[in-house]
């Protein structure tokens, strides 16, 4: 983990330090805040205020945010006082759970992802990705015996992922899972959502001049302090490269910018690495790209496509991606040769 987070902040530091060529207004000076405890992942946000009293107010307010989406949307632990997707886990298959309407919202939102993917992100593979989760932290701990799962064991579980036997009651507020051997995974969607859902409550309070990244998941509301705009760097799924980023773009008009990669969380059996993006499908990592990298207005959206674009062909996710209003996509595949699409190419920075 440590590892991870270390690859994390120093990508992630490209995000909003680079490309800052103006001077903030005399005004609007920058701030930063940096979490390690939220989705498992590295948080900053960063923005332009009139001093550091006024940005910590809000850094604070929203990081109590996103830690309520972060109990909510746990699998692994409780929390006193809290139903959260753990409890509808260990609820499977026994009753329905009642749970705050910031679930239903999320489960909801995962169905529509699950149906525009044609299930390519599918949060009811629980089943299945935590018998890979098992194998990787083992491998992860013990590289010698590093093994891959059994490929009847995996079969057997991707019976249990139907996402359309989710029930979710609005009037009773209640989540259920009828399949005991149902367990719902939102890692493929939460961290976008709530980034989004954070930004969102941001722009209500008329809040200017932010930029968020929860894991990678970036989302900008206005622009800097001098007004010029946002840049985000994509990392280079190459860590032995010198070169850290493959690209510059800005960010403008509340912009989120989502990764998916191969890069970071795998292990190695007999020389051949296994990620931990599972294809519904296969039920097994697929190797095509190295990364795939989307553009949107929504974060969520943007989190959702990035993992179905990843297990998809490239002729597949382009013609995905250009089905869609304002969505657009990068994708840097097993050579590393880098592909986008024609309004990806129009916001890249040229160095």
């Amino acid at each position: 983990m440590k590892k991870h987070i270390a690859l994390w902040v120093a990508a992630l530091l490209l995000f909003f330090c680079t490309g800052c060529a103006k001077e903030a207004a005399p005004e609007l000076q920058r701030y930063s805040r940096t979490s390690f405890d939220l989705f498992d992942t590295v948080t900053i946000l960063t923005g332009f205020d009139t001093s550091e009293e006024a940005f910590d107010k809000k850094a604070d307010w929203l990081l109590e945010l996103l830690e309520e989406y972060h109990q909510l949307y746990d699998i692994y632990h409780d929390y006193a006082g809290i139903h959260n997707l753990k409890t509808v886990n260990d609820n499977a298959g026994l009753q329905p759970v009642k749970v705050d309407e910031r679930i239903l919202d999320l489960l909801e939102y995962c169905i529509e992802m699950y149906d525009l993917t044609a299930g390519m992100t599918n949060v009811a593979m629980g089943s299945v990705l935590s018998i890979w989760h098992t194998y990787r932290e083992a491998g992860e701990a013990d590289p010698a015996s590093a093994a891959l799962p059994d490929p009847e064991k995996l079969s057997q579980a991707a019976q249990h992922m139907n996402i359309y036997e989710i029930e979710i009651d609005r009037e009773e507020k209640t989540v259920y899972l009828p399949d005991p051997d149902m367990q719902l995974d939102v890692g493929a969607v939460a961290k976008g959502y709530a980034t989004e859902q954070i930004a969102r409550a941001a722009e209500e309070q008329g809040w200017d001049h932010l930029a968020f990244s929860v894991g990678g998941n970036v989302r900008t509301i206005g622009e800097k302090g001098d007004g010029s705009p946002w840049t985000a760097s994509i990392q280079n799924p190459d860590l032995t490269s010198e070169e850290t980023a493959i690209c510059r773009l800005e960010l403008t008009n509340g912009l989120s910018l989502v990764t998916s990669g191969s890069y970071q969380r795998y292990y190695t059996v007999d020389g051949v690495r296994y990620h931990h993006i599972i294809h519904p499908q296969t039920l097994y990592p697929e190797n095509q790209f190295l990364s795939v990298s989307i553009v949107c207005k929504d974060a969520g959206m943007a989190d959702a496509l990035s993992t179905a674009v990843f297990n998809m062909t490239y002729t597949e996710g382009k013609a995905l991606i250009e089905s869609m209003d304002d969505v657009e996509a990068a994708w840097v595949d097993a050579e590393g040769t880098l592909r986008y699409t024609d309004g990806f190419a129009a916001m890249i920075i040229e160095e």
